[in-house]
């Protein structure tokens, strides 16, 4: 029988619940009222603003969908800016668990101060999100910025990675890449329990450390790269900071990023009945892929017992 269920000598289930259950509930308050209050009611007014012409300034008036449908036939930046959102996933996620892995497995050697470079190379992601590293990587990354005057120090022309549309999405990319060090913690306490019985035996039957990677560490890890996949993708299709503090979604839009959009259409345009619904369509967009990641893990994530998902 269950926890909170038991079976009487007539065979009657009773329910019984634990003594202290109210404790229990009086310690979850102040979570559940944070819950309610910060995150069930704005989600649920955001969805009902979506159909109105609600602004900060005025009162909303219920239009039904036609927010949507401007959103996609008479905005000229939401596909645009939609497509660019995607673009930006696909270009630094892949990267940046990549990098990722490549820091854990060095990491997880056996090196003398092996401690204090753990702990260097997770500083980034405890500051990468602020305000003021991003307008730092801009000054970096400006026409007369530090990277431009290394290259010219080895006679390397300038680059205008703000400038350019085509250069200035990777520019963006480049910062969140650079924030690798919450995905490699867990990279590495993934390697930390791949047992070394398998390395043994493998290095035994003659399998060089490639091999040993990809029949050994990767299908081991498949779990923890599952858990970051999911993660990082819902983090990049949020991207916000970065393209705002950097570029301001420029030039001509090159880095005009939902996140940017939405927060343009609710604060400056004061359309915030129109950004609901931008925020739908992207909460909508976020779920699918999710559930689409979900929904193939069945085919490559692996668990210690040799089963699947």
């Amino acid at each position: 029988m269950s926890l909170f269920k038991a079976k009487t000598a007539g065979g009657t289930v009773v329910r019984r619940y634990p003594k202290n259950w109210k404790w229990g509930v009086l310690f979850i308050l102040p979570w559940l009222a944070g819950f309610f209050v910060l995150q069930a009611y704005p989600l649920l007014m955001s969805l009902y603003y979506s159909f109105t012409d609600f602004s900060i300034l005025s009162e909303g008036k219920w239009v039904g969908t036609d927010n949507y449908v401007k959103l996609f036939t008479k905005d000229k930046y939401f596909v645009k800016s939609f497509l660019l959102t995607f673009k930006y996933a696909l270009m630094s996620v892949p990267m940046k668990l990549i990098m990722a892995l490549i820091v854990a497995m060095i990491l997880n050697m056996k090196l003398k101060g092996i401690n204090l470079f753990r702990t260097v190379y997770y500083l980034p992601s405890i500051m990468g999100g602020s305000v003021a590293i991003s307008i730092l990587w801009r000054f970096m990354f400006m026409k007369d910025g530090m990277l431009n005057k290394m290259l010219g120090a080895v006679h390397i022309p300038a680059v205008d990675w703000l400038g350019d549309p085509d250069i200035a999405l990777v520019t963006i990319s480049l910062l969140v890449i650079w924030q690798f060090g919450s995905s490699m913690v867990l990279f590495l306490a993934g390697l930390k329990n791949v047992p070394t019985e398998l390395y043994e035996a493998a290095s035994v039957d003659g399998a060089n450390k490639w091999v040993q990677f990809w029949k050994i560490t990767f299908p081991m890890l498949t779990p923890v790269v599952f858990f970051n996949l999911i993660m990082q993708i819902i983090h990049a299709l949020q991207e916000f900071t970065s393209a705002f503090i950097i570029t301001n979604g420029g030039p001509n839009h090159g880095t005009y990023l939902m996140g940017v959009k939405i927060y343009e259409d609710a604060f400056k345009n004061l359309k915030m009945g129109y950004a609901s619904a931008s925020s739908w369509v992207m909460f909508v967009a976020i779920l699918l892929i999710t559930l689409l990641v979900f929904r193939s893990s069945s085919a490559w994530v692996f668990y210690n017992d040799g089963g699947m998902d």
